[in-house]
């Protein structure tokens, strides 16, 4: 199939809000917000979606330029059942709304020293790949994927598909959380099963697409090995912008409207319950309802005008949040057949790893050195760049701006990403002379563009004490009738987690008709 895009068309006026229907209002048409407008649209609620940006897809949204098209974030699916059971749950059929490609190898790790590890979704060339590169570790590979299994059973399809917002709801849940022991980090985990320090980083670095740092981040979060496993590892024809806009074609359907170019300014409050908002231009849109797929962090430090019991300004700004990003997007002109060798996905391990990560975490200091997850989706999609050639996007993780000495990227943007070109240079060497177009985000972008608290990439970071019922809650405690979805609500952070925490919201809200005989 060859994907042509074309962009959902906003909606010019508001909903009227004059009509006889129970009414909500997302803000923010990130994959959370579009999923929770879904889901409302299914139980009967006529949703408005409100977005600052110009297109669907938050932070996976995109970029065209020079007939070149960048995925912006995400750049890969790795449960599609989630994606499934949203358009089964709301009367539609996914696969005629969306197209997806499973890859094989998923992804390539390459260390300094010149050797490789490809991931790869058959289950015989998964192990010959091990056997090959880590022959002394394979036992304990095998008993990994048994515990990164129980980790899915309990954590993804248990845990993370329920509400958190009651401590009853922990509680229960603390067993569980003991036999497995959630207390281990990722990284210490991987490093109980397997001896080479490169395939401990292999099985360890997972959290870091979620925001968090492996030698912090609960070993629940192992799952992921089993996500990928079970799954696979698939590319949106389109990218995940064309998920989006197929994400917001569904809500029109149901009769919602999406309208963007337009900010936010204020939740409105009435009695204590949440009752609409207010744009930056002045209107107000009146609302029995509001999900905020805003950040947590911005939603009650800048929406919610009001007192707050649980999520103070000063609470948030003590919490851990996730690493920055810096991103350079880049086309290169005729050179399709160039660099055979290179995949869709490749990780480039920098000459450290844990002493990487503690610069990046814990001393918020740009390091020398790096590394780098280098997306080529032109190997996959030929619509993402003119004929012949192709499409780039190499991602450095950095230290957020929550310090007293931030990174200034004005100065330094054009430094480090001299520095990224040396290393990238080496992997598809000569590609800077053949950039046609180009252009970064940095942390400082990333609090522009997305309005997320400190640059953070992936907001809250998912320690224990922050996962679950520490995390903010799909129900605010501060203002009734209002609701959040996204990285920065539970379950937390990645697309699958991202669709279900509005799985969980739909789970706390009564359909239209309850709400009517109730009435």
């Amino acid at each position: 199939m060859t994907y042509s895009y074309k962009p959902i068309v906003p909606d010019t006026e508001l909903i009227d809000s004059d009509k006889p229907r129970q009414k909500a209002v997302v803000i923010g048409a990130g994959l959370g917000g579009l999923s929770a407008a879904m889901r409302l649209g299914s139980k009967g609620y006529k949703v408005q979606i409100i977005d600052k940006l110009d297109r669907l897809g938050g932070r996976g949204s995109s970029i065209f330029e020079n007939g070149y098209r960048f995925d912006l974030g995400p750049t890969i699916l790795t449960v599609p059942e989630v994606f499934k059971k949203l358009w089964q749950d709301c009367g539609y059929v996914f696969e005629n709304d969306v197209t997806l490609e499973a890859l094989d190898p998923f992804y390539e790790i390459r260390w300094q020293d010149g050797t490789n590890f490809r991931v790869f979704k058959n289950e015989k060339d998964m192990f010959a790949e091990v056997k090959s590169k880590f022959p002394q570790d394979f036992d304990g590979y095998i008993k990994f994927l048994k515990d990164c299994e129980k980790r899915y059973l309990f954590g993804f399809e248990g845990l993370g598909r329920k509400p958190m917002n009651k401590l009853w709801d922990l509680l229960k849940e603390i067993p569980g959380f003991v036999r497995l022991r959630a207390d281990k980090s990722v990284y210490s985990h991987a490093a109980s099963r397997v001896k080479d320090p490169r395939f401990r980083m292999a099985l360890s670095f997972h959290p870091l697409f979620i925001g968090g740092d492996p030698r912090r981040v609960t070993s629940m979060y192992i799952l992921v090995s089993h996500l990928e496993k079970a799954f696979g590892v698939h590319y949106v024809q389109g990218g995940v912008q064309a998920l989006a806009d197929a994400m917001g074609s569904v809500v029109k359907r149901q009769g919602g409207g999406v309208f963007l170019n337009q900010c936010v300014q204020e939740i409105l409050i009435d009695k204590g319950k949440a009752s609409g908002v207010k744009l930056s231009d002045g209107r107000t849109i009146k609302s029995d309802l509001v999900v905020s797929n805003g950040d947590p962090g911005w939603t009650y430090k800048n929406l919610v005008k009001s007192s707050k019991t649980r999520w103070t300004n000063k609470k948030l700004f003590q919490s851990k949040w996730s690493m920055g990003l810096f991103v350079w997007y880049f086309g290169t002109k005729g050179t399709r057949n160039y660099w055979k060798d290179v995949g869709h996905h490749t990780i480039i391990n920098g000459p450290r790893y844990r002493g990487l990560l503690k610069d990046i975490f814990d001393k918020k200091f740009l390091a020398e050195d790096m590394s780098i997850y280098l997306h080529r989706p032109s190997c996959t999609d030929k619509t993402v760049a003119p004929d012949g050639s192709d499409t780039f996007y190499a991602l450095s993780p950095v230290p957020n701006l929550k310090t007293n000495n931030p990174v200034n990227w004005e100065e330094m943007g054009t430094i480090y990403k001299g520095k990224l070109k040396k290393v990238l240079n080496d992997i598809i060497p000569g590609f800077s002379e053949t950039i046609e177009t180009e252009f970064i985000l940095n942390p400082e972008d990333f609090l522009s563009r997305y309005l997320s608290p400190y640059g953070a990439g992936f907001s809250l970071e998912p320690r224990i004490f922050q996962s679950a019922w520490f995390r903010p809650h799909n129900v605010s405690e501060e203002v009734e009738n209002l609701y959040l979805v996204g990285a920065g609500t539970h379950p937390g952070a990645g697309i699958p987690s991202v669709v279900t925490s509005a799985e969980v919201m739909a789970k706390l809200i009564p359909d239209v008709s309850t709400v009517r005989t109730k009435l």
